[in-house]
């Protein structure tokens, strides 16, 4: 029988794993030179971001950029992955709109505050896992409505100088986006869009010249020494401070906060969703070890808390810079950590250069941003895989751009939950076996995995865990005849087991693929994924016999 202080001891021991270590920072000693150069790279990136998102969720550009100094600064050492970049997102952006035109934007604030302490609440009673259900088609479908509507908030900002106020048009960006071009000032949009014009123009052109260029830094940079030279009618950003206001606590009303309740649970829980899938992407794009779930959201609501002490907006993981960490060299926190000095200095020595910018210079980063979020390739492979994805994908879309944001979140985590529940109602597992027969020298280095039972979101991230655990081998043999059910996250998260693999050098094979799976397959990526054509077998002694050819041309004593 387990006794109290062995519980006890059990539960300081999970607490203390949510805090930061000395394992943190374990390989920064050798890769801190690449760390310091992806941070400002991220900073770069960041910045006109930072900005945009301030100005687009209703509040200030200086709110967006006070909350990717300080949330992404301290998310960088308390959460759960080691090159996540956190700060201000469109998804959020999205969800506060409402807020800010019912409430007002004093508001955000203390949601922010609200919503950190529930992500953090999350976070100690381990429910990193739990998050992970949503399905893939779900968040992809929300992923495409987050765009659109990104999209569509822009064009107030391009139709008058004085149309950037959030209580001035609907809580709907779509209707919104048609109001404003109503009683658009003709010849203001035709400035504004030339303004949006050349910062997309350089956003899409100069990164051909080199990848490294700033494209959205230098474009807006264009446009704000042409705003400066030429009489032009384009709104600023205004006045913007030159140091980080003093933290305060927000307004704690008790009847504000009943108020503000339903919005702060549903931040918190696009908080936590748009986080974890962040953190598990940058997992699987390099190897900088694996991310700790529950630590992610303790780490993503301290931030949030942070940010609303100063007078900031809540934080998530960003996938689009935290791709720029990975890309540009950042394998430990100090990255993303520099990455929030280098837009502390923005404030400190370039606030007022920064806050000449015109908005409609911004609106164009937004707008190419927006259409970068969507890609036709996981649109098309979603509704092509299986009927019942597609309507998960198509649905939460249409629910997110027409309906009120907060109401869109809440219907797609409730319609994500019931397809989770259905789907824990079976079982799924990996297996791995002994290779049967006489043994060769170098078996060691084979593992056969055998799928069992349905494969789909509900167990997916477990099982990609479960293998991505493997040590000391170098090839992988993946069985699927006994695989019973597949659905389109089942098939990604095959196929991300496969890439990841083969990225730590680890050969993949795959065996015994049914005729039912084999067209979905094929449409989501996982056979494509396979470094050659000739690594999939419809029988497993071939695979062995294959499988020992490449242990057999190793060097001796290689393993990954």
């Amino acid at each position: 029988m387990t006794t109290s202080p062995a519980r006890g001891r059990r539960f300081v021991s999970a607490i203390a794993a949510l805090f930061p270590s000395r394992a943190d920072y374990a390989h920064a000693g050798r890769t801190w030179r690449g760390d310091l150069i992806a941070g400002i790279t991220v900073g770069i990136v960041a910045l006109p971001l930072a900005l945009g998102f301030g100005v687009s969720s209703g509040l200030s550009a200086e709110a967006g950029l006070i909350t990717a100094v300080v949330a992404g600064f301290i998310a960088a050492v308390f959460g759960g992955s080691h090159v996540q970049v956190s700060g201000p997102t469109g998804a959020m952006v999205v969800v506060l709109v409402p807020i800010v035109a019912i409430h007002g934007p004093g508001a955000v604030v203390t949601v922010a505050l609200m919503a950190g302490v529930i992500v953090i609440a999350a976070g100690v009673l381990r429910l990193g896992r739990a998050v992970s259900f949503i399905p893939w088609p779900v968040i992809e479908g929300f992923t495409l409505g987050i765009a659109v509507i990104i999209f569509a908030q822009q064009i107030p900002l391009l139709t008058s100088a004085h149309t950037a106020r959030a209580d001035e048009h609907s809580s709907n960006a779509l209707v919104a986006a048609v109001q404003a071009l109503a009683g658009a000032d003709l010849g203001y949009l035709l400035w504004a869009l030339g303004a949006a014009a050349i910062v997309v123009a350089c956003m899409l052109l100069l990164p051909r010249l080199h990848p490294a260029i700033p494209g959205s830094l230098i474009g807006i940079a264009v446009v704000a020494v042409l705003a400066l030279v030429l009489p032009t009618p384009l709104a600023t950003i205004g006045t913007l401070p030159s140091s980080l206001p003093a933290p305060a606590l927000p307004n704690l009303d008790p009847a504000l906060l009943s108020h503000l309740l339903l919005p702060a649970v549903t931040v918190a829980a696009l908080a936590a969703i748009e986080s974890l899938l962040s953190a598990r992407v940058a997992a699987s794009m390099a190897d900088t070890g694996p991310y700790d779930p529950d630590r992610e959201l303790f780490g993503q609501g301290l931030a949030s808390v942070g940010a609303s002490l100063f007078g900031g907006m809540p934080a998530t993981g960003a996938i689009a810079r935290t791709a720029v960490n990975i890309r540009s060299g950042g394998r430990s926190r100090i990255a993303s950590a520099f990455h929030a000095v280098v837009l502390l200095l923005v404030v400190l020595v370039a606030s007022g250069p920064v806050g000449s910018i015109p908005l409609a210079a911004l609106a164009g980063v937004l707008m190419l941003t927006a259409v970068r979020m969507v890609h036709r390739d996981t649109v098309r492979a979603i509704l092509r895989s299986t009927r019942a994805d597609a309507v998960a994908f198509v649905l939460t879309a249409v629910i997110t751009v027409s309906f009120d944001l907060i109401v869109a979140v809440i219907i797609g985590v409730v319609f994500a939950g019931v397809l989770a529940l259905r789907s824990l109602s079976r079982a799924s597992g990996v297996h791995r076996e002994e290779i049967a027969g006489e043994r060769h020298a170098g078996d060691e280095r084979i593992a056969i995995i055998r799928f069992d039972g349905p494969l789909f979101f509900a167990g997916a991230d477990r099982i990609f865990a479960q293998v991505q655990s493997l040590k000391g081998v170098s090839v992988v043999i993946l069985r699927m005849s006994q695989l019973e059910l597949l659905d389109a996250t089942g098939a990604r998260i095959l196929g991300d087991i496969v890439q990841s693999l083969e990225r730590r050098g680890v050969t993949v094979l795959i065996k015994g693929v049914q005729a039912r799976h084999e067209d979905l397959m094929r449409t989501v990526g996982v056979l494509r994924s396979l470094r050659h054509a000739n690594h999939l077998f419809a029988e497993l002694p071939p695979a062995i016999e294959h499988a020992r050819s490449h242990i057999r041309r190793e060097p001796e004593g290689r393993t990954a």
